[in-house]
């Protein structure tokens, strides 16, 4: 058994030493020819010609046909560029709206995220009679995109983000003057003109007052440059709409009054819109309780109504909020379709309440002191004639009862400026029109 476990040992070795052999000599069979394969890629016997001498052949072949190839290269190239251009101008056009519809909309959800904050949060309620509601709105983003070279031209103006317009053409050139001596002899310096033809803009220039004359927009200019005062009243609730987008308050003014005080002192900034009134008493400019009697209904005879006059839109503070920019829109919008007063529509907007068929402006507003921001109801046909009144100094007085309002407003100056006490006296209460 022994001798044959041997036996059978030896073979097993014999075997292994020749495999070993193999496995050697293919290793080595390999190598060699990649050795060879690599210093003779072509063969030993390959007819083909020095890789050397075939790239100088080559080189010059591209040398006697550069000039043709690298002009024929060049104008496709040229050609390439003027697409690739034509295409990136398109693709930075897209990118643009869409970066601004982008914007419009992170803003609206900034907005609603504001006013959530500001007015939806939840208040828990104090004692009897220490509960006050929130009313002042918060002010809109400031977009310097809407008008950049208005941008600038308020940079400059503006007092705390804050300034006086007026609209004015050359048809109220003498009452304009007048408009801004007294803003200048006050030593308000936040005030800005919308020149709205060549005439008022060299004027203003040559008076150095500030001045902003649009770029030229075919709906409005019509009406600019020949319009009477109601026409161009209603231009400014198109024009305004850029200053509230830009962030500034406003303090519009019609051309027909004379500045005594500065108007920013006596403001209070709590509203969306802040105006003066129509009313020439107590009881008109804040509101009262108006019975209306309808005998036929007995016991029921007497309805209760609530009256207050209505608020003047040729003088009011305008916030830069949603609601103040929704008012300007509404007044604009229902002007471009209608044949109504600027001044109706204005107060309608601000003042119905919505019902079936009609969602009412959530703006706040506050009526101004009938007696600093007076109007020419309240002066000529009250103020003039009581001892005590005629010593009260108004912030401003607005001519906006009388037609004959060029005469009158020197008269004011005479009598507020000038110390003349009898300069009111020759005009009648009303008007003999």
């Amino acid at each position: 058994m022994a001798g044959r476990r041997d036996g059978s040992l030896m073979r097993d070795k014999t075997q292994s030493f020749r495999g070993s052999r193999i496995v050697t000599a293919i290793v080595v069979g390999v190598l060699l020819g990649s050795v060879c394969a690599f210093f003779f890629p072509r063969g030993f016997f390959s007819s083909d010609p020095p890789i050397q001498s075939r790239r100088f052949g080559k080189l010059d072949l591209q040398t006697s046909s550069s000039q043709c190839e690298s002009t024929e290269r060049i104008n496709m190239l040229r050609s390439d560029i003027g697409s690739l251009s034509d295409k990136n101008d398109e693709l930075k056009k897209q990118v643009q709206d869409l970066t601004e519809k982008l914007r419009l909309a992170e803003q609206g959800k900034d907005h609603a995220h504001e006013q959530f904050s500001v007015l939806g949060k939840p208040h828990k309620a104090g004692p009897l009679g220490t509960v006050k509601g929130l009313r002042t709105n918060p002010t809109v983003i400031p977009d310097e995109s809407v008008n950049p070279r208005l941008a600038k031209i308020l940079e400059d103006v503006a007092v705390q983000k804050e300034l006086i317009v007026a609209l004015a053409n050359s048809n109220v050139k003498a009452m304009l003057e007048i408009w801004f001596t007294s803003i200048k002899r006050v030593g308000i310096t936040n005030y800005l003109v919308v020149g709205l033809d060549d005439e008022i803009e060299e004027f203003c220039i040559a008076n150095d007052v500030p001045v902003y004359k649009r770029d030229p927009d075919e709906g409005i200019d019509s009406i600019a440059k020949t319009g009477g005062n109601h026409a161009v009243s209603g231009l400014k609730f198109r024009i305004l709409r850029e200053f509230l987008q830009l962030g500034y308050s406003v303090l519009l003014s019609d051309v027909d009054i004379v500045y005594l005080q500065n108007p920013f002192n006596h403001l209070y900034r709590d509203s969306d819109v802040e105006s003066m009134s129509d009313g020439h008493n107590n009881m008109t400019a804040y509101g009262f309780n108006d019975v209306f009697d309808e005998p036929s209904m007995g016991w029921a005879r007497y309805a209760h109504t609530m009256r207050i006059w209505v608020y003047n839109s040729g003088f009011f503070y305008i916030r830069p909020t949603l609601p103040s920019i929704e008012l300007l829109d509404r007044v604009a919008g229902r002007l471009s379709k209608e044949k109504a007063w600027d001044q109706a529509v204005f107060n309608e907007e601000l003042f119905f309440p919505s019902h079936p068929g009609y969602d009412g402006l959530h703006a706040s507003k506050r009526t101004m002191d009938f007696y600093l921001f007076m109007n020419s109801k309240v002066l000529f046909k009250t103020v003039r004639k009581d001892a005590n009144l005629k010593k009260l100094k108004p912030v401003i007085l607005h001519v906006n009862y009388h037609p004959d309002k060029l005469p009158r407003m020197k008269a004011i100056m005479e009598f507020y400026v000038n110390g003349k006490q009898d300069a009111l006296e020759p005009f009648p209460e009303g008007s003999q029109w």
